[in-house]
């Protein structure tokens, strides 16, 4: 039988240096794709406002400077790295209610995707009664509305996450939120979270929050609210004046807290300063 030997120069060691260097270039091509995608990836963009905006009232009109009296204050986590940019109240014309909607400089979900939406913004709904006392507070937490009744309790206070700026009731104790939402969870993601690493393509921004749990949920920067309002309104359909001052791209979430089209409400109320839990319905 006759053996023939093939030279290791060009028949053992060439493919292999050709297969290694096909997965160099694979591997570098999906570096620079993945660089492209996030760097071209969305930069909150917030509109130049227009010198009429619609359905707002005049600064001295006595409805705004109740939306500014009752806006609550706003305590951040005390390293947040994305400021709060734009703030809308709006007055209910039917109901006695405020809706205060709020757009940051940007969220950690998906910055660095150009898929994503645009401004994702975070809502607070305040009730009052006939004396113009708050009554009740309601919150945004993630499609959940959280409740807290707010009857005798003085001024009007707001906890925002750390990055992705859910809301909740100051005061109210961290162990109610939903499991699935629970401030536990979204602490252990800030460690495992991509979109912290990819976001840096597109934006500055934090790449873990590499402290401990309980300053997670130390709320110690306050935001007077009410001095910080973009636009005060009185419509019960506040979209035109939200697509002008956030966008149209913004994430049109309920406006109002009752929505039945967008939420279902969970009735497992509770005693004392704790909440009430609503979840939005997913994809509504």
């Amino acid at each position: 039988m006759e053996t023939i030997e093939c030279s290791p120069l060009y028949d053992r060691k060439r493919p292999l240096q050709h297969r290694t260097s096909q997965m160099r270039q694979s591997l570098a091509m999906v570096v620079v794709l993945t660089v492209a995608v996030t760097a071209c990836g969305p930069r909150t963009h917030f509109p130049v406002l227009p010198a009429a905006l619609p359905d707002v009232l005049a600064a001295n009109d006595s409805a705004a400077r109740l939306a500014r009296d009752l806006a609550p204050i706003l305590y951040l986590q005390r390293n947040e790295s994305f400021p709060l940019e734009r703030a809308v109240a709006v007055l209910n014309p039917t109901r006695r209610v405020i809706a205060y909607y709020l757009s940051y400089q940007h969220d950690l979900a998906a910055r660095w995707s150009p898929f994503s939406q645009g401004p994702d913004e975070e809502e607070i709904w305040v009730g009052y009664d006939a004396t113009l006392a708050p009554t009740d507070l309601w919150t945004y937490w993630h499609g959940t509305i959280l409740h807290a009744n707010w009857r005798g309790k003085g001024e009007l206070g707001v906890n925002v996450q750390w990055g992705k700026h859910g809301s909740m009731p100051r005061g109210m104790p961290i162990d109610e939120l939903p499991s699935v939402q629970s401030l536990q969870l979204f602490y252990a993601m800030t460690y495992f979270f991509p979109d912290l690493w990819f976001g840096r393509f597109s934006s500055s921004g934090p790449l873990c929050f590499c402290r401990s749990f309980a300053r997670y949920v130390e709320f110690t920067q306050p935001i007077v609210l009410g001095a910080r309002l973009t636009a005060i309104g009185r419509t019960a359909d506040p979209d035109s004046l939200l697509s002008i001052v956030f966008g149209r791209r913004y994430a049109h979430k309920p406006y109002w807290p009752w929505e039945p089209r967008r939420r279902t409400i969970i009735r497992n109320e509770t005693t004392g300063a704790r909440a009430l839990l609503g979840r939005a319905r997913g994809g509504e």
